[in-house]
C-alpha cells in the first residue's frame, strides 16, 4: 500500500474515522457519493475545498481497506 497522506484520522474529529487533510469530510462520504453515481466534478463541484488528489486517495484507502482483514482478539 503507498502511504497516504491525504487520510487523517483524529478522535476529536467525525468520532476518528478517517477524514480528508484532517476536515470533516470522512472517506465514506466521498466514496458513497461516487458509488451513488456522483461524479468526480459533482463532488468537486459540491465541496470547493476538496481536491482530485482527495478522491484518489480516498478510493485508494476504501480499496485497501476492502482487502483488509479484521481478526478478533484472543480473550483469556
Amino acid at each position: 500500500m503507498k502511504k497516504l497522506n491525504r487520510i487523517t484520522f483524529n478522535p476529536e474529529v467525525m468520532g476518528g474515522k478517517p477524514c480528508i487533510r484532517g476536515m470533516r469530510v470522512t472517506v465514506g462520504m466521498i466514496v458513497g457519493m461516487i458509488a451513488a453515481g456522483h461524479s468526480r466534478e459533482e463532488v468537486l463541484k459540491l465541496y470547493p475545498y476538496l481536491e482530485p488528489q482527495d478522491i484518489d486517495e480516498a478510493l485508494s484507502y476504501a480499496a485497501w481497506r476492502s482487502e483488509e482483514v479484521d481478526l478478533p482478539l484472543p480473550t483469556a
